[in-house]
This record gives structure tokens, sequence and C-alpha cells, in this order.
């Protein structure tokens, strides 16, 4: 099922018994948050809090919290289907019947010819506060203790690249300054970032609209890791099987979801810095405060009564962990096509999504792991995997304890590890200077003579298979049941 704004989606969840209403009157300051944390590291439901002290509006949090619930967001009915969306398109079988070829190629056409729908009349823009208005009015978190104020966490920031005009769609924590401005922490890398840098070429100020709320398929767009050139608005529109309807923004040259709940436009401008953070990130630690462009809010449209949808990060698993496995499971069939001999990747939980990589792989010649291991480092945003850790075929990765037993026992730390610098996440703290620094790449693959091995490898200890159907024929005679 696909959802056309958030607002269907958080009914589908009720219906599903996957949403909690919360009556009582609570703190966006902190209080949200720690019900928040402790409802998620119990695998708990989605979160509607009705009555937040200070706001006439509702928050929304905890949407994406599982496996279930990222899947139906993006209109699987179980999470195993998201890598199946672009299998058949990027790896079609020889012995397809024509039938089959004709499908994948019509799914291909989709995907190019998916541009968003713009329309006249939008419910963003139900109302229009060119002059009065504040963002304090809106139920925004205080997440952690020692943040620096209240961030907008779960923002669609959008901006436009001045040479080609597309549009780009990013998700960056705001922190509120005031009632009419906040940071816009996007690092370096970042889409945003570069059509930034390419505006003010010419051009002191550079038009920025910011929608909150909206269809889920497109909030998870705005997560996406796509090459500069695929808009996430197109990309979107694919994996809804519809396009994203837009709306002109008010006082900017943007786009807009028409279904968002809140819109702000404004602008950004050469300059013009201000201190932003600390923030209590994904990593489960604080990002270090640093300067960054200000976001000067200069109108907000929004649905007569808005619905304030939210995230919180901290030490995982929490709400993201899940939208980045998703990532993991949706763009996996991209990273086969450029090297076939991947079987699977894992990223887990707890190398929150740029701190490592566990890549099973079929292993065809000598130092065959080191090729995946320096290719995986050249791959767009993987560029940034701090550990990469690389298995045999047979190696099911995504069993993080089978993983850590083999690389403890296949791992030579003299032969097996290769160390490298290069770019890091920005909020990688571990490294001496920001943005850079070095990386290790382990061989945890059997060892071949051709590598340097001379010795016998042992073979790993299994059970003869007449015994093991032997005992469980024979299991209740036991009266271990």
């Amino acid at each position: 099922m696909i959802f056309n704004d958030l607002r269907e989606f958080i009914d589908f969840l009720e219906k599903k018994k996957e949403l909690k209403r919360i009556k009582t009157e609570v703190d966006s300051v902190l209080e949200i948050s720690e019900i928040t944390d402790r409802v998620s590291k119990k695998n708990g439901p989605a979160l509607f809090f009705e009555n937040v002290r200070g706001s006439k509006y509702p928050v929304a949090i905890n949407l994406f919290g599982s496996y279930q619930r990222m899947a139906w967001a993006l209109g699987f009915d179980n999470f195993k289907e998201i890598e199946n969306k672009f299998s058949s398109l990027l790896k079609p079988d020889p012995e397809m019947k024509l039938k089959q070829k004709l499908e994948v190629l019509f799914d291909l056409y989709k995907l190019s010819s998916s541009k968003p729908k713009e329309v006249k009349k939008a419910p963003c823009q139900e109302i229009v506060k060119d002059k009065d208005f504040s963002l304090f009015d809106y139920p925004v978190l205080k997440t952690w203790p020692d943040d620096a104020g209240r961030f907008i966490t779960l923002p669609l920031v959008v901006t436009k690249d001045p040479d080609t005009g597309k549009q780009n769609l990013g998700m960056y924590r705001m922190q509120v300054f005031d009632e009419k401005s906040t940071g816009m922490h996007w690092h370096t890398h970042h889409d945003g970032a570069v059509n930034f840098r390419k505006t003010i070429k010419n051009n002191r100020k550079m038009e920025v609209a910011v929608a909150i709320g909206g269809d889920p398929v497109t909030i998870f767009a705005a997560t996406a890791p796509l090459p500069y050139n695929i808009e996430e608005l197109f990309f979107a529109g694919f994996l809804r099987g519809k396009p994203v309807e837009v709306v002109k923004a008010k006082t900017v040259n943007l786009l807009v979801p028409a279904n968002a709940e809140i819109i702000l436009e404004g602008y950004v401008q050469a300059g013009d810095e201000r201190i932003e953070g600390p923030f209590g990130d994904h990593t489960g630690y604080y990002s270090i405060a640093a300067p960054y462009p200000v976001f000067h809010i200069t109108c907000i449209t929004q649905r007569k009564n808005p619905i304030y949808p939210a995230t919180i990060v901290g030490k995982p698993p929490m709400e993201d962990c899940y939208m980045g496995k998703a990532t993991e499971r949706l763009f996996l069939p991209f990273i086969k096509m450029q090297f076939p001999e991947i079987v699977d990747v894992n990223l887990p939980l707890e190398g929150v999504f740029h701190n490592c990589a566990l890549i099973s792989i079929k292993k065809s010649f000598p130092m065959h792991a080191r090729k995946i291991i320096n290719a995986i480092w050249g791959l767009g945003q993987m560029m940034f995997t701090k550990f990469i850790f690389i298995y045999d075929e047979d190696v099911d990765v995504q069993n993080t304890s089978v993983a850590a037993w083999k690389a403890f026992n296949n791992v030579d730390p003299a032969r097996d590890i290769l160390i490298s610098e290069g770019p890091l996440d920005v909020l990688d703290h571990s490294a001496p200077r920001p943005l850079y620094g070095a990386k290790m790449g382990v061989d945890a693959t059997k060892k071949w003579k051709e590598e340097g091995y001379q010795r016998e490898w042992p073979d790993e200890i299994h059970m003869s298979e007449d015994i093991k159907k032997l005992v469980e024929r024979r299991w209740k005679e036991y009266g271990l049941e």
C-alpha cells in the first residue's frame, strides 16, 4: 500500500495496532525523547503525543522504528521484499522469457519518467504566514541534556543546482536559533552544501525550502545516498509507482511536496554562519559545535491542523537504524551490479552505518578481498566506511556472532589487515583531523597458497548429516522437550 501523506500512514499504523496515542501532557524538552528512547529500545510502537506542553500541535515519532513499519512505509508487506525492488532491473536473467524482459524494460521506463506532478492547490498551503510567525509555535524537540537547543530532526531540505536547475532533497538537522532562523547542518559532502557553494559564486543568497512531513516514501528518499544527478523526488515517484505531487512555494522558486504538513521558506547566504551544536547524534555521542550557515525563514505555510513529525537519534538501536537498514537492502543490487562477486553486505547497527561493513564474496583469485576493500572505499558514500571485513561466500554476514568468530579465527594481523587513509564521516570523532583519517580493511577469507599461506588450512567442524537426522528423529525420546 502506498500512502499519499503522513496522516494515511499514521491511520494505517493505528489500525495495525502499531501506533500508541499518548493523551497525557508531555514536554517537548527531553521528556518526549526519554519516552521514545525507552519504547524504541524495546522495539515498541510508533507514538503520537496529542498534548504537548506549550504547543497546540501533536508530535508523531518512531513511525519508522521497526523492520515491519519500515517495510510498510515503502509499500512492502515485509522487510525482505525491499531488496527485490531493484534486483530484476539490475541483474536480468539471460534465461528470462520475453514477457519478463518487457516487464523489466517497463520498470526502467517508470524510473526515468517518474517526474513529480505539479499542482496548483496543496494541503501544505492551507495557511500562509508571511509576516507574523514563530518557530516556537511548533513542538520542536530538545532530545538530549547537552544539546545546544531544540532541533528539527526530520526536515526535507529543498535546494537547487544553479547550473542544471535540478532540485535536491536532503535531510540535515536544523537547530532553532530564534523565532525565524535555524542552523543548516549540511556536511561538506552533502548535495545541499554543493548547491550552496555553486550558488554563492554568483549570488550571495540561495533560496531554500524545508518540508516537514509528507508521504513516508518521500521522507525516506531524502535520506537515500543517490548519485548527485538523480533527483530524490523522481526516486520517490518510482518507489511509489506514481508521481509525488509538488506545488510551487509561495516566496521562493522551488517546488515542495504538496502533502507535507509544514513548509519553511527562506534563504541562506554567503558569510552568514553561526555556531551550531552540540547535538546528541546517531553515533551515540555529542557532535561537536561548529559554524554552519544560518537559514533565514521568510514565510511558513502549513495545513490547518498540522502534525509535527520528529525522530530522535542516539545509541543504537533507534529509529534511524531501520531507515539505514532499508537503504542497505534497497541499494545492495546496485553494489552487486558493479561487483557481481559480492554475495551480501551487512552494515551492523553498532557501526552506525559508516563505521563498519561486513561483506561476503565469491573469492576467485588471490587477494580478491583486497580488490573489494579498495573498491568499496571508492564507492559513493561507502568511502566513509572505517572498517571493512571480507568473508567467504558461505559466511552469513547478517549473523554478527558468526562473522566475529570467523574474523577472530581466520585473520593474521600482519598479513590480512590493510590500513589506508581517506575521507571519513564528519561525525567520526576518533580521527585526529576532521573529515579524513585512517581506515582498515580486514581479509577474513580462507587463505590460499597463492597468497603465501603454506600450511594446511583446517576444516571447519560439522556434524555428519546421518547423526543429525537420527537425533532429530529421536529427540522426544531423550525427554529434553
